[in-house]
């Protein structure tokens, strides 16, 4: 393993712990050279998952552009980059658990969206009128309303 800072292929392991129900492996590595720590992680390599999009086309599977939509629905709100790590996590895990070697964009955007509802109303709402495109306010009051009758659950921060 080259290390990050100085590109030296020379290190030691000086931790390693399972994650994720085992499915993943950390190891926290000290290079020789320049003393400095990193942190790799091993993962089962899979069958590439593709996505079906709307229009058809069919796209490699890209956990950051789930990062991306999650980040801007979360943008000002009291949700830490370990909550919406353990969200994309989350996602990515019930994806892999199907066995399907496609999945509908669709079905991405719902997986998102249930969890963004528990988490947090606000980055719900954002989070639908881009996945939705909403075409005006009334959408916005539509997918708001039956989240008022709704306890909201405090974000982890």
């Amino acid at each position: 393993m080259k290390c990050p800072y100085c590109h030296e292929d020379n290190d030691k392991v000086i931790d390693t712990g399972p994650l994720e129900g085992g499915t993943i492996i950390r190891r926290r590595r000290e290079c020789l050279a320049c003393e400095r720590r990193y942190t790799t992680y091993e993962r089962i390599e899979q069958q590439p998952l593709k996505v079906v999009k709307k229009d058809g086309r069919r796209v490699p599977f890209d956990r950051d552009r789930i990062r991306v939509g999650l980040e801007r629905a979360c943008e000002k709100r009291p949700i830490s980059a370990q909550t919406i790590d353990a969200v994309i996590r989350e996602v990515e895990s019930e994806l892999n658990q199907t066995m399907e070697s496609e999945v509908q964009s669709s079905h991405i955007g719902e997986l998102v969206m249930n969890r963004l509802r528990q988490l947090d109303h606000v980055a719900y709402v954002r989070f639908a009128s881009v996945y939705r495109a909403f075409k005006d306010a009334s959408d916005f009051v539509e997918e708001a309303q039956p989240l008022l009758s709704e306890p909201q659950h405090k974000p982890q921060s």
